[in-house]
């Protein structure tokens, strides 16, 4: 059986889904090997702790993709942030990451539309997300779902800065 199911994250999800973050980011952005500065990053970031931590703060942040009951992709939903580009408060699309054996079947597709439906569901009608420059396919997937480029904001991690590409999709 190879039906995806979509829900909310669940505490006991916590390990597999720090595991599928590290592992993800690690084959988008280890372009040159693991830095020190990557390591600690997605060690911190993707913690078993820290994914607990926003699951316990609000179980509506994160939605899982699974297969046969195991995650295989995750996005995440961040409700007080601001716009960088025009510093006014709109949800945004934290993470939509998808382990790769699992591209091309829909997965990604099927997380972005369970985050909007969560957002409008919240009473927000639009929906920002921050992509790194160079992630053409990223890029051209938002693009695909109706998203557009608004603008550019550095991502800072410890000593050097990444060029990411704003986007907004107005819901509805």
């Amino acid at each position: 059986m190879n039906d995806i199911s979509y829900e909310k994250a669940k505490l006991s999800d916590a390990l597999r889904i720090s595991i599928l973050l590290k592992t993800v980011y690690i084959q988008t952005y280890a372009i040159d090997g693991i830095t020190f500065e990557f390591a600690n990053f997605i060690t911190k970031r993707f913690s078993t702790q820290n994914i607990e931590n926003i699951i316990k703060e609000n179980p509506s942040q994160l939605i899982v993709a699974s297969q046969n009951e195991n995650p295989v992709g995750v996005a995440e939903i961040i409700y007080n942030s601001n716009c960088p580009i025009r510093e006014i408060a709109v949800p945004e699309l934290s993470k939509l990451y998808v382990l790769e054996r699992f591209y091309g079947k829909g997965i990604g597709f099927g997380l972005i539309q369970e985050a909007e439906k969560e957002v409008l569901h919240n009473g927000f009608t639009e929906f920002n997300l921050e992509v790194y420059i160079k992630n053409t396919r990223a890029i051209s997937f938002y693009e695909r779902q109706g998203y557009t480029s608004i603008g550019n904001v550095d991502f800072p991690m410890e000593f050097n800065t990444y060029e990411n590409l704003v986007m907004n999709k107005v819901l509805g």
